[in-house]
């Protein structure tokens, strides 16, 4: 590994202002789940380690008064994901992705910023932030500004975050869903890297019609991405499995348009379609409670 000098500071003025000075010789290490592994392989030679594990103000999550938006401080663990109520209650497709959040061991080191900032397609938090149109609070030495969740990549591992730039909270539109859900498949149900995921959420009207659904799919396509056509097919209809089986072909249609026809097309096509079924399935059983 290659020889640095570790920065630990307690307050975040602190982080930042070190970044201001030093931001293109620093590496930003959050839970250090992917970063330790890239600088033991020597992909990274930065003289400077900023260690965040200190800064209090990043590991807070709260919701506003009227219960509208839930604020998730960039240093929260995917164990606490995992545990509090608050985000279980209004935010329940993260919450259940935080389950098969790799092994217990990384999900105890592993943050939600640095699982963004990483800009990895197969990101496991990123559909559930899309689907509650999450957007990031960053802050540098000239203010802080807000980068909607879908806008913070450019591509794979190619995030928009300068090198002065740091994460503070994650601000999603809060909300207790009928009906959510997420799923991935990975070569094995946990511990794998997700080849595919997807996060769902909606409610329905008293006949039974689909009256707000947001719909995200992610790790198969470059950058995250939110699909409005699939949202637009289920929004004021009940679910049956005719729509189910239109809305899968629909998914895999667009996901085609988005990556092009790969070889692992052969895969992904049918793969997708599956997934989203076993997904929205049950919706229709719950839609007819």
């Amino acid at each position: 590994m290659t020889t640095m000098t570790c920065i630990r500071p307690e307050k975040l003025d602190e982080a930042v202002d070190f970044l201001h000075h030093h931001g293109p010789d620093t590496h930003i290490l959050a839970g250090g789940t992917d970063l330790m592994v890239d600088l033991r392989s020597g992909k990274h030679h930065r003289p400077y380690l900023l260690d965040t594990s200190r800064i209090d103000s990043l590991k807070t999550v709260q919701i506003n008064d009227d219960l509208t938006r839930l604020h998730i401080g960039s240093g929260v663990t995917l164990t606490r994901i995992n545990t509090l109520p608050l985000i279980r209650d209004h935010a329940p497709a993260l919450h259940k992705c935080s389950f098969t959040f790799a092994s217990r061991q990384i999900r105890n080191m592993a943050t939600i910023g640095g699982n963004v900032a990483h800009a990895s397609p197969c990101g496991d938090t990123i559909p559930p932030l899309v689907i509650h149109e999450a957007a990031a609070v960053v802050a540098s030495k000239d203010g802080s500004r807000t980068i909607p969740l879908l806008e913070m990549n450019k591509g794979a591992y190619q995030s928009v975050l300068h090198p002065e730039d740091l994460v503070v909270t994650f601000i999603l539109q809060a909300r207790q869903p009928g009906f959510s859900d997420f799923q991935k498949i990975g070569r094995r149900k946990a511990l794998a890297t997700s080849r595919m995921s997807m996060a769902v959420m909606a409610d329905k009207d008293d006949q039974g019609r689909i009256s707000f659904i947001r719909f995200s799919l992610g790790a198969c396509t470059p950058t995250p991405q939110r699909m409005h056509d699939v949202e637009s097919l289920f929004t004021g209809k009940i679910p049956s499995v005719k729509l189910i089986n239109q809305g899968a072909g629909l998914l895999a249609e667009k996901m085609v348009e988005i990556t092009g026809r790969r070889p692992s097309i052969t895969y992904k096509e049918p793969a997708v379609q599956g997934l989203f079924k076993r997904m929205i399935y049950p919706m229709v059983t719950w839609c007819r409670q």
